[in-house]
């Protein structure tokens, strides 16, 4: 049985779409001094029954202008208590959120950016929700008993949410089909004239006639369109055509600057590329309310199975080695003006050399609804291998390309000669775990300029103290003592201001080398003088993946994406493949430049001694400027937190502390992540949609 349950039948969709929505109840809004929760949820007084227990459907709309900030909802509870949940952002036209009711709610607030419209309120039961969890995700029902059963009314409540409100992104046509809205199309806000070239052969018409009619149904006028024909004379001007759209030849000796011709905004089109209505007025007006460069949006791909393509805000290391932007795109004059003038040969060099240019880009903007649908296609690898060297022998970046499993890459060179990296391992007692980490830096890691610097936090154990003595005999170790309460970012500090590497990393001491260049991969990575942290693959001791990065907001505060996934799950967009920019990630394995260590204050030992340390770091990185890469190339097994247990008790409530602390702090990516999109579930640890 697949994880997301049995099969499922017609009947089944039809009496989940009377059920999902639950019944109608009258609602009001009403402001609220709060400054963040400003609306006040008004539901009659009835709506709850302790006996049986409610769940609340809520069904939303933001306007496509709205910054891409998740709305917020707080139950206010009987004591004092508040609970704080995240809803899910926009992809199409409407939004829906599943959430429940303890009985001792008293009051339900919302915090939404300007033009959010609650248009309906609805109330399903416990048994309801419980019987739809069993027959999606028979697992997930499953731990929501058990959860039930203990008394641990957050676990049951996610399991459910987790199996009821949370589709997988092979089931986004129904997904898809519960979020359409009759909206009318945006109004233009730009007046900037539109320039799109669609290269076609005629044995593509019939796609091409889709694309136009998507044009001419666009709620911005001032557009043109060149169909480019690529294998032969130009057919014909059909009668009645529409003036805006043109035909001739492809010109290989064309230009882009050529193919924009003296329009302001400049975009390709593929044969079969289906624009939404107000596709064009949302690009063009992004460009003058963010004074942007570069404006892109959603997309879905068509043919047997529709897929979504929902993509991440800026990500310029994604966009070389991927090309993720894809359509709809459109790109200024101005911006095309800086760019190297040479012929474009083909259209598939003309669509490659946009790509790779919009890695140079500074001022990049999302709009993260679906604005276009696409017929599938495929690129030949070799075609961009060649373009990309290309890029680079004329200063495009200073990279080399390569290949890694059959998919271009970036492999940021290691400087030379290679600097000193500090490892640093903050550690206590526990023979097998410093052994094994300390044998893998030491004795199966190929970088040459290593010192190991190990904070003991006060290790009493005769083995681990006779393997300390055996160690201070080899020069490129350190033993720091931390005499101290156990105070994770403390440690991590007092080795960093121990250390007298260039580049320090942060390695726990549940953690296995798997591979003798990991330390060059990282190194090359935070050398770059626009990175910040750099984390690693991490793997299970099982082989499934434990970290590939962290989004803000997932869980709650902070998560790792597809833990416990295969080791070779692409991810959505690929990126798994490829390393790219991520929000933060975890200090099991986190290199860094010393001295932008040291230009932030390096972990906050103060807010954050146990939890929460490194995602403030990398957020507090970015604050300054500085970016967080993952890397796939980069591989280590990490036993995670083997040697802590799971928090109960006072060690529970500090978690709880620090948590609310981060959320705080870094609420408004919370709200946003950028490298994760608004429609995507924080619900479960997958790239599900919500």
């Amino acid at each position: 049985m697949p994880e997301d349950g049995i099969a499922h039948s017609d009947a089944w969709r039809g009496a989940r779409r009377n059920v999902w929505q639950g019944r109608e109840t009258p609602f009001s809004l009403a402001p609220t001094d709060d400054p963040l929760f400003d609306r006040r949820l008004v539901l009659p007084d009835a709506f709850r029954n302790p006996r049986k227990g409610r769940w609340l459907v809520l069904t939303y709309t933001l306007p496509a202008r709205a910054r891409p900030q998740r709305p917020l909802l707080r139950l206010l509870r009987a004591g004092g208590h508040r609970d704080s949940f995240v809803l899910p952002g926009l992809a199409l036209g409407t939004a829906h959120w599943l959430g429940y009711l303890p009985d001792d709610c008293e009051r339900i607030e919302i915090a939404a950016e300007p033009g959010f419209v609650l248009e309906r309120v609805g109330l399903r039961g416990s048994a309801s929700v419980f019987t739809e969890a069993l027959l999606k995700r028979p697992l997930r029902a499953a731990a929501a008993l058990r959860a039930g059963l203990a008394r641990d009314e957050r676990r049951w409540r996610d399991s459910l949410r987790g199996a009821c409100a949370v589709t997988p992104l092979g089931r986004y046509t129904a997904w898809k089909a519960a979020r359409l809205s009759r909206t009318k199309p945006a109004e233009p806000l730009s007046g900037a004239s539109i320039r799109l070239v669609l290269p076609a052969t005629f044995a593509r018409a019939d796609a091409v006639a889709r694309s136009v009619a998507s044009l001419r149904a666009q709620s911005h006028a001032d557009w043109s369109l060149l169909i480019a024909w690529t294998d032969g004379d130009p057919p014909g001007k059909p009668a009645g055509t529409d003036p805006r759209v043109s035909s001739a030849n492809w010109d290989p000796a064309a230009t882009l600057r050529d193919l924009c011709g003296g329009a302001d905004l400049f975009g390709l089109l593929r044969p079969g590329d289906v624009l939404a209505p107000e596709a064009l007025s949302l690009l063009a007006g992004a460009f003058e309310t963010e004074e942007a460069e570069w404006v892109y949006a959603d997309e879905e791909i068509g043919g047997r199975t529709i897929r979504p393509r929902l993509k991440p805000d800026w990500s310029p290391d994604l966009a070389r080695v991927t090309g993720y932007v894809g359509a709809p795109a459109l790109v200024s004059r101005t911006f095309l003006a800086t760019l190297p003038t040479e012929p474009m040969g083909s259209p598939e060099n003309a669509a490659l050399v946009l790509d790779l240019a919009a890695g140079t880009a500074t001022r990049v903007a999302h709009i993260p609804r679906i604005l276009c649908r696409r017929e599938p296609f495929t690129a030949d690898p070799s075609v961009r291998a060649s373009q990309l060297d290309r890029h680079l022998r004329a200063g495009g970046s200073p990279a080399r390309a390569m290949f890694h499993q059959d998919r271009l890459d970036l492999h940021w060179p290691r400087p030379e000669p290679a600097p000193l990296v500090s490892i640093i391992i903050p550690s206590r007692d526990r023979l097998e775990l410093i052994a094994r980490v300390t044998e893998g830096v030491l004795e199966k890691t190929d970088y040459p300029a290593i010192e190991l610097v190990i904070v003991d936090n006060g290790s009493t154990e005769p083995a681990v103290l006779a393997l300390y003595d055996r160690l201070r005999a080899d020069p490129r170790v350190r033993i720091e003592p931390h005499p101290h309460p156990f105070n994770f970012s403390a440690m991590v500090n007092a080795g960093a201001r121990a250390a007298e590497g260039d580049i320090l990393v942060l390695l726990n001491n549940d953690v296995a080398v798997l591979r003798p260049d990991w330390l060059d991969v990282l190194t090359a990575q935070a050398a770059r003088p626009e990175v910040g942290a750099v984390g690693a693959k991490l793997l299970y001791e099982d082989g499934r993946l434990q970290h590939a990065g962290v989004v803000v907001g997932l869980g709650g505060e902070a998560g790792h994406i597809l833990r416990r996934r295969p080791a070779d799950t692409p991810g959505h967009l690929d990126r798994l493949t490829v390393a790219h920019e991520v929000s933060g990630v975890t200090a099991a394995c986190l290199a860094v430049a010393r001295e932008k260590y040291r230009a932030v204050g390096g972990f906050d030992e103060a807010t954050f001694p146990i939890d929460f340390n490194d995602i403030d770091f990398c957020l507090r990185l970015g604050a300054r400027g500085w970016k967080t890469m993952w890397t796939p190339h980069a591989v280590l097994s990490h036993l995670e937190s083997v040697s802590r247990g799971r928090p109960v008790g006072a060690a529970r409530a500090r978690f709880e502390r620090e948590a609310a602390a981060f959320t705080e702090r870094w609420r408004s990516v919370i709200r946003h992540d950028p490298f994760y999109h608004p429609a995507l579930s924080l619900t479960t640890f997958g790239e599900e949609l919500e």
